[in-house]
């Protein structure tokens, strides 16, 4: 049996993910490297947009940072992380953007954060991608409302 990255490597280039990620490192100048694990990463990526410091397209990790950054061993988990988002796009190819964004919505309901219930992220790690674990904001307005009803005196005719 191939290794996993093999295997993702061929699904992401299938499913036309990872061709879509070149033609985007061609129109923002980003030159694509060889990482680990069969993944691309593309450093020096200076688009506004997505605010994020690195992020995933297929098998391309894109970085505002020298791809050097992201290969550095202290960066292990962070890379993991993405190298995870790459498998993410081999099972969904593209359906995964409007996936992920679908669920960058629910998490955005649910906690005013846009990865703390994502759906992708909690799969990637949300340590590693650097996001915090958050209540519901259903669970917020419930506790708030038990520690009014604490501080109100029972209701008297």
């Amino acid at each position: 049996m191939a290794p996993r990255h093999v295997v993702r490597t061929t699904l992401t280039m299938v499913n036309g993910s990872t061709l879509l990620a070149m033609v985007l490192c061609a129109a923002t100048g980003t030159r694509p490297r060889r990482g680990r694990d069969g993944v691309w990463i593309a450093g020096g990526y200076r688009l506004p947009v997505p605010p994020a410091n690195c992020f995933t397209v297929g098998n391309v990790i894109f970085s505002r940072r020298p791809a050097e950054w992201l290969l550095h061993p202290d960066r292990g988990v962070l890379f993991g992380h993405e190298a995870r988002h790459a498998t993410q796009y081999a099972v969904l190819g593209p359906l995964f953007l409007p996936a992920y964004w679908i669920a960058c919505g629910w998490s955005w309901w649910r906690t005013g954060e846009y990865g703390a219930r994502n759906i992708f992220e909690r799969h990637a790690g949300l340590t590693a991608g650097g996001y915090q674990e958050l209540p519901t904001v259903y669970r917020v307005r419930r506790m708030r409302q038990r520690a009014l009803n604490k501080r109100r005196p029972p209701y008297r005719d």
